[in-house]
């Protein structure tokens, strides 16, 4: 082929290569905005010239799971791992998609459980830094049954190769473990460890979680209020308010901090304000204040008319 062929190829072939990688540049936009129908379409268009493109592929993976297609979200993954094998990502998000085919079906479960443990166990091997494996192997022994093979010292071995790669994810998993077995005062020994290596939102989260768990609300509070201190995010204001309104502590304080999280409420804080509405008619029926119950249980099902607790709490209202 002359110099000149091999350079007019190159001009009609770089435009279909920009293209392709605009393409799927928009695919991975859209799941990153949670528009996962338009990314559906969007890449299986795009497969329909390039059907063995791996990164389309695993997008479409993605975007099936997402929303919870699981059997569409096998096959694609279960392509990808016959595919390229030495992946550890495949393996993982493979397994993961038949975890959650089990969870919805517990007949189905038993004749899962083999494809689960081998898929995520072999993406632990393949990526001795894959943390999201570990954390998948830790919860799945610890949830399976002592007969199908689970295990809480299994799990407390991958917790182990967790604390390895990440010191805060080793103490959440521990935390986790002890949790789960009804351990709360190893847990809660975890959790706090975590919150002094990382203490992320994550790790506040999961002890005040416990907390509420163990019906201790005056020490939940009192971690969110420890979050927010370092933190400073609204959504913490709400969660103050949440365990006031629901144990019937601290109304002054939970009314307080609802106050301020509807006042600078924003998409992003996560919990509608209606929610933060009927935390406020919680609160005003402890009190035994009905007008001022039904004022912010009207605003919650005006906003969020299909609510059945908001319709149960507004009856309760109605009775005082």
């Amino acid at each position: 082929m002359s110099k000149n062929m091999k350079h007019l190829l190159f001009i009609f072939l770089f435009p279909i290569i920009c293209f392709s990688q605009e393409t799927l540049n928009d695919v991975e936009i859209l799941i990153q905005n949670k528009e996962f129908v338009k990314a559906e379409t969007t890449v299986l268009k795009y497969l329909e010239t390039s059907p063995e493109d791996i990164t389309a592929l695993e997008f479409l993976g993605d975007v099936y799971g997402h929303q919870q297609h699981w059997e569409k979200a096998i096959d694609v993954y279960k392509k990808l791992v016959n595919t390229k094998p030495d992946v550890a990502n495949y393996h993982y998000k493979y397994g993961g998609v038949l975890g959650m085919k089990a969870l919805q079906n517990k007949f189905k479960a038993i004749g899962l459980i083999g494809d689960i443990k081998s898929s995520f166990t072999k993406a632990a091997e393949l990526d001795k830094n894959h943390i999201e494996t570990r954390w998948a192997l830790v919860e799945l022994y610890m949830q399976l049954p002592g007969i199908f093979g689970g295990s809480k010292s299994k799990s407390l071995k991958y917790a182990a190769e967790l604390e390895a790669l990440s010191t805060v994810d080793g103490y959440l998993a521990k935390g986790y473990i002890y949790e789960y077995d009804d351990e709360p005062e190893l847990a809660e020994k975890y959790y706090k460890m975590a919150i002094e290596e990382g203490g992320s939102l994550t790790c506040y989260s999961k002890l005040t979680t416990l907390y509420e768990n163990e019906n201790q609300p005056e020490k939940a509070i009192k971690t969110i209020e420890e979050a927010n201190t370092k933190h400073q995010r609204n959504a913490l204001h709400y969660q103050i308010g949440k365990v006031a309104a629901e144990y019937n502590i601290q109304l002054e304080k939970g009314e307080q901090c609802l106050q301020i999280y509807i006042n600078n409420y924003s998409a992003k804080d996560g919990v509608p304000k209606a929610w933060a509405h009927y935390r406020l008619a919680q609160i005003h029926t402890h009190k035994r204040n009905k007008t001022k119950a039904l004022e912010h249980i009207d605003l919650a099902i005006t906003e969020l008319p299909k609510i059945k607790p908001f319709k149960a709490q507004k009856e309760k209202i109605l009775e005082l």
